[in-house]
């Protein structure tokens, strides 16, 4: 398999966001924007936003706290 094949809209959101993460410009303890203010910020639908916060803590790089929003826990994947 070739890397030919489009990539999802929310792993490619997912990816931005680990750049940032892994770039400084989000450090651990920063707080992600709510879905539909990260849906704006990237061009995207809220949903998509959800499944990129999905994927980001399917990474090891985020955790999502009830009532208090998603906060960046590593800075590399799998941490």
């Amino acid at each position: 398999m070739s890397g030919d094949f489009p990539q999802y809209v929310y792993v490619q959101v997912a990816d931005q966001v680990e750049a940032e993460i892994r770039s400084g410009r989000l450090p651990v303890g920063a707080r992600l924007p709510n879905e539909r203010d990260m849906g704006a910020q990237y061009g995207v639908a809220p949903g998509t936003a959800r499944r990129a916060v999905a994927e980001l803590r399917d990474r090891g790089l985020v955790a999502t706290l009830p009532n208090k929003g998603t906060f960046v826990v590593a800075t590399e994947a799998g941490n």
